[in-house]
């Protein structure tokens, strides 16, 4: 077997030819994630409670379907 890059020829003359990895990158400039993260979950766990007060205010129940 011959290598190059990302070429290898087995001995019957087949070609199969591999992907490269991208090298990863960090933006240095992004360091609030963990804050953002924060405030994201913060803002769906209120909107899930709003849900579960209109769906206890329209059908009664707090689980529609369950309870």
């Amino acid at each position: 077997m011959t290598n190059s890059s990302y070429v290898v020829t087995e001995d019957g003359g087949r070609q199969n030819m591999y992907a490269s990895e991208p090298r990863p990158y960090i933006d240095p400039d992004y360091t609030n994630y963990a804050k953002e993260a924060e405030l994201a979950n913060a803002r769906w766990a209120m909107i899930g409670f709003i849900a579960a007060i209109g769906a206890y205010a329209t059908t009664g129940q707090m689980l529609p379907g369950v309870f």
